[in-house]
């Protein structure tokens, strides 16, 4: 199968970032290294992460006046996309995607941060949701003012990368109610605050996820991004670039999950013959194939739009977030047809793509709620 997203680079630097992401998750992180960090407990593998801000991705959208490459949101969709291929276990999109996104907007203050982000010396996380789905308006977290002083009260449900961490953006309510998009305050906030616990969550992609709770939880006024009462506006740029990175890492799984379906499909022989050579099994591969290759269009697109014109990327994110999710899901769920009951085996590697799968569907919005945001683009 012709890899989809390939046919879609048409610069040389482009050309090149594939080609040397691609050879080094093959060596450094393979499908495997993810079955040795979920058996060794891990998250993810820190060396792995050191390496990667060698390379200068973890300052792939880091200014280079803070020691970042700045290479825009195009070059991180292809390096997410490259880890999907493999699982690569890593804070990326949180730290180096979603956080980097939204410090740089916040100008010269957030220097420091934007600096540690690019070094590899910091990780964030993004404590956000509070309920079963994304619903940023919905957040009833709340920011009691006391002076020049806050103290946060609440729960967070779902946060990536929460166990591990060493600081973690949080939206919480300064004012309104719940479901209001205004009231709402983005702080930036040391993971190891008094008041803050984190409860490592078991989930079936093997990731770190936790659930953050926060017991009055004293934080100051600088510690807000952007304006006060107004988090979502600071929020959203990061929003944005996270929705893109990750429906990038899934179509990359999607390709991953492909490739190792269509290698299967050669190996494996009933009745004297490869199954591959079934006609209904062709056909079912070249649709693959073919949603595939319209969704690493919409990727591309959204991560052009976003460095081109992220006033107006919205559209073009929801796009690719709706499509990449349905895509993956289409070919993992065929991925373990395909590979008949040993597909759904511990002992098999494609199980791993479906339940990553699963998880980055519902992250950061899942197929319903990037359907309605192009609904109401377009009027529907």
């Amino acid at each position: 199968m012709k890899d989809a997203a390939q046919t879609l680079i048409d610069t040389e630097d482009e050309v090149m970032l594939r080609d040397a992401a691609r050879g080094f998750l093959a060596e450094a992180s393979p499908v495997s290294a993810l079955r040795a960090n979920r058996d060794a407990g891990r998250a993810h593998d820190p060396a792995l992460w050191a390496d990667m801000a060698q390379m200068g991705w973890t300052g792939v959208l880091v200014p280079e006046t803070a020691g970042g490459a700045d290479m825009g949101h195009r070059a991180a969709g292809i390096l997410a996309e490259e880890m999907g291929r493999v699982l690569a276990a890593s804070p990326f999109l949180s730290s180096a995607v979603i956080a980097a996104t939204v410090l740089r907007q916040a100008g010269p203050a957030a220097q420091g941060a934007l600096q540690t982000i690019a070094a590899g010396r910091a990780t964030y996380a993004l404590a956000l949701d509070e309920g079963p789905k994304f619903a940023p308006a919905a957040t009833a977290m709340q920011a009691e003012r006391q002076g020049n002083t806050f103290r946060l009260t609440g729960t967070k449900a779902f946060v990536a990368d929460g166990t591990t961490a060493s600081r973690v953006l949080v939206l919480a309510r300064t004012s309104g109610a719940a479901g209001d998009p205004e009231g709402l305050t983005l702080f930036d906030l040391d993971a190891s605050l008094a008041g803050l616990d984190r409860q490592a969550l078991s989930t079936i992609d093997s990731r770190d996820h936790a659930r953050l709770v926060f017991d009055a939880v004293a934080v100051t006024g600088d510690d807000i991004i952007g304006d006060l009462d107004n988090g979502l506006v600071a929020l959203r740029p990061g929003l944005q670039a996270g929705q893109a990175a990750l429906a990038a890492e899934l179509t990359g799984l999607a390709g991953g999950a492909a490739a190792i379906t269509l290698g299967y499909l050669k190996e494996r022989k009933q009745f004297d013959r490869t199954i591959g050579s079934f006609q209904a099994l062709q056909h079912r591969a070249a649709h693959l194939w073919s949603e595939i290759e319209v969704t690493a269009s919409a990727i591309a697109n959204a991560g052009r739009v976003l460095d081109n014109a992220p006033d107006d990327a919205a559209l073009a994110v929801s796009l690719a977030k709706a499509r990449a999710a349905q895509t993956a899901k289409l070919a993992v769920s065929e991925a373990v047809q395909m590979h008949g009951g040993i597909g759904m085996t511990d002992a098999y590697d494609i199980g791993f793509f479906i339940k990553r799968a699963r998880v980055g569907a519902e992250w950061l919005g899942d197929y319903g709620y990037h359907a309605a945001v192009i609904g109401a683009a377009r009027g529907i």
